[in-house]
């Protein structure tokens, strides 16, 4: 989920993995991947310390984040990864389900400080009770949390990544694929993907017809950040633009789960004051306006990532698919290469520019 900005600013993704630097030999597709694991497993030991702690929300955050993208790693190289390894992608989606609800939380709590600062300071004292239930809920779902960061079964499934990656590097195969073969056919699958969700969107789309086209972005840019060394500058413009998308839509995910918790508390009968019941009214109301403006804003951006960003992302890409079968000189398929001019032919179809048509939410 997409948090109110943290001071001093979010940590940069990381795009390229030191094993893939500017000027290397082209890796393969395992030697990618493995890269990718382990820049991922010390993304995890970076920021659980500070996940357990609880003091910044960024850090569980960041965690999450990590495993996001080892899940997307095994999902991305599942036909050259083991099975050890791939079996550990079902294990990656449980933790995930554990770090969300405390990550909620989190944000729902920042939220709601942020709108109460924008009140009348005498209308302030009336989100106390509703902060007080959040920071209640938000114990239970950490010590939950906290529970399955303990458990066996994760601590297992680190060991699993940790040994079973180390043991296939040592055995990789000098003759497996490409990268540069690799890559660009599972960045132009999962540009289709994203392409057909937007396509099914329209005045009447629900909340989890969005959450597809949100987590269909997401795994598009994964997997381009994931062969950003290789596809240069063209996989940086479009990357600025798919941020913008998700995280538009995100903010719309996040105005939408604090609307249906402010909704559940009502509904549950929870004894609250008749100010705050009131000031709960006035916020779901705020998330509402916020869910409708983000999806008035959302063409745009899709458009952005669908134009010629993609064009030329995908000409490099056709670039890196002919050297590897030989038909250009090899020099075009190093680790870093300057972008190429998007002339090639491709045989993805050119999406018409149709807007997402804003609708409000359905209740």
């Amino acid at each position: 989920m997409k948090a109110p900005p943290q001071p001093g600013g979010r940590k940069a993704p990381t795009t390229a993995p030191p094993d893939v630097a500017a000027g290397a030999e082209a890796p393969s597709a395992q030697q990618l991947a493995l890269s990718q694991l382990r820049q991922h497993l010390t993304d995890w030991m970076q920021h659980e310390p500070g996940a357990r702690v609880g003091s910044d929300p960024e850090e569980l955050h960041q965690l999450r984040v990590a495993v996001r993208r080892i899940e997307a790693t095994l999902g991305l190289f599942k036909h050259q990864l083991p099975s050890r390894l791939i079996n550990a992608r079902n294990a990656a989606k449980g933790v995930l389900r554990a770090l969300g609800a405390a990550r909620d939380l989190d944000v729902q709590l920042m939220e709601l400080r942020q709108y109460r600062k924008r009140l009348p300071a005498d209308e302030r004292a009336a989100a106390a009770p509703l902060e007080a239930r959040l920071e209640a809920e938000r114990a239970r779902a950490r010590a939950m949390m906290l529970g399955m960061l303990d458990s066996e079964a994760t601590r297992h499934w680190l060991e699993v990544l940790n040994l079973a990656s180390a043991d296939f590097a040592s055995t990789a195969t000098p003759q497996a694929p490409r990268a540069a073969t690799v890559m660009p056919e599972r960045v132009r699958a999962r540009f289709r993907k994203l392409r057909n969700a937007v396509r099914k969107l329209d005045a009447h789309s629900s909340m989890d017809a969005y959450h597809v086209v949100r987590r269909r972005a997401k795994q598009l840019r994964y997997s381009i950040e994931c062969g950003a060394g290789l596809f240069g500058k063209p996989a940086e413009s479009i990357l600025r633009s798919l941020r913008r998308l998700q995280d538009g839509l995100g903010a719309q995910q996040d105005a939408h789960m604090a609307k249906s918790r402010l909704a559940a508390l009502a509904a549950e009968g929870v004894l609250l004051p008749p100010e705050t019941l009131f000031l709960m009214g006035r916020l779901a109301e705020h998330h509402l306006d916020a869910t409708r403006e983000v999806r008035k804003s959302l063409t745009r951006p899709w458009r952005k990532v669908s134009g010629r960003r993609w064009k030329a992302l995908r000409a490099r890409m056709q670039e890196l698919s002919d050297a590897a079968s030989g038909e250009l000189p090899s020099a075009h398929a190093t680790a870093v290469a300057a972008p190429a001019t998007p002339t090639l032919v491709s045989p993805d179809e050119e999406l018409p520019q149709q807007p997402i048509e804003p609708t409000p939410l359905r209740h």
